[in-house]
């Protein structure tokens, strides 16, 4: 069986000053603080939440 592939999400710019369901969709990405990463299935739902903030976050396929 293939291996899932999966997303390295990275925070690369401030949360200060975006909507408060921006900072909400980071927070549930499970990245706090800048240079902070996260790694997560690639699904829709995760795609979705890293559309909506693609302007504050770095993705790489690992």
């Amino acid at each position: 069986m293939a291996k899932a592939k999966q997303l390295k999400v990275t925070l690369i710019r401030s949360t200060i000053g975006q909507k408060p369901a921006k900072v909400a969709t980071v927070r549930s990405l499970g990245l706090k603080k800048i240079s902070s990463s996260v790694i997560h299935n690639d699904c829709d739902s995760v795609r979705g939440m890293i559309a909506s903030v693609a302007h504050l976050v770095k993705v790489e396929e690992i």
